[in-house]
């Protein structure tokens, strides 16, 4: 069985439908909407189909509300689950592909594929595990100045044009092998939005391949709340100051191994 969740605050109906439609063109066999906005107006998607199940929650964050999901996908006995953002677009087969590769590599828990703007740009969604001055220099120094900083941190060196094991995967798109979740634990409720994403690839990626696969891709439409929202830029700091206080901000000796071999290992194969 696969399953997929998709949580919603406040996004609009068309929205919403545009992604179901294409989680519904692929082979899953139960989406969850988890709704955490305050009014319900969106409950009539569960009537779409009965591969929907809608569910109006509290806002307990991102990463809770999927994980509502996750604990009901393991209940039906899924092998796979797959978190997608409100806004994402992808067409028919990307996720056989992946879970093909999955099914042919055991030791792979987390994968997701290339991902693009609407306007075709590339978005840099491999990343080496953040240092506090990581994600400062990307947040608030212009791209003038940080282009050099970020080449390495969101491995553009590679090119983005092969398979890649990385420990730090963009949360727009996971799909996660069901077994290694119930293995490493689920998203970490501490972190209301923001920080979910880095804190569980970097869990998986400690027991198990952490994949980038190229050779599917969808469409991500991103918008930073947090760079043109005040409020948003506040729940951006205070949750990334809970990620540094639970890992380390400059002692963090798992960040330091795993990132050193990630390029040891990525620099090797582009030639150094």
């Amino acid at each position: 069985m696969i399953t997929a969740s998709i949580v919603s605050y406040h996004h609009k109906m068309d929205e919403i439908r545009k992604v179901m439609d294409c989680v519904l063109a692929s082979p899953v066999d139960k989406l969850f909407i988890i709704d955490n906005s305050s009014n319900d107006r969106l409950r009539e998607l569960g009537e779409i189909s009965e591969r929907v199940r809608y569910i109006h929650s509290v806002n307990r964050g991102y990463g809770a509300g999927h994980n509502i999901a996750i604990r009901e996908s393991m209940d039906l006995g899924a092998v796979y689950h797959v978190v997608v953002n409100p806004d994402i677009y992808f067409a028919d087969g990307v996720l056989e592909e992946l879970i093909s590769y999955m099914d042919e590599h055991k030791d792979v828990g987390q994968i997701m594929p290339k991902v693009y703007y609407p306007n075709g740009d590339l978005q840099y969604i491999c990343k080496l595990i953040p240092t506090p001055l990581d994600l400062i220099f990307k947040r608030f120094f212009p791209s003038s100045i940080t282009e050099r900083r970020m080449y390495k941190f969101q491995l553009r060196f590679t090119g983005y044009n092969r398979i890649m094991n990385v420990p730090y995967l963009s949360g727009c798109f996971m799909l996660f092998r069901m077994s290694a979740l119930q293995d490493i634990g689920l998203f970490d409720e501490r972190f209301f939005m923001y920080p979910e994403d880095i804190d569980i690839t970097r869990r998986m990626h400690e027991k198990y391949k952490t994949i980038f696969f190229p050779k599917v891709s969808i469409i991500h439409a991103h918008a930073a709340a947090s760079k043109v929202n005040i409020r948003m830029l506040k729940v951006h700091i205070l949750n990334m100051v809970r990620y540094f206080n639970k890992w380390g901000w400059i002692l963090d000796s798992k960040r330091r191994k795993l990132n050193k071999q990630v390029l040891r290992e990525l620099q090797s194969i582009n030639g150094g």
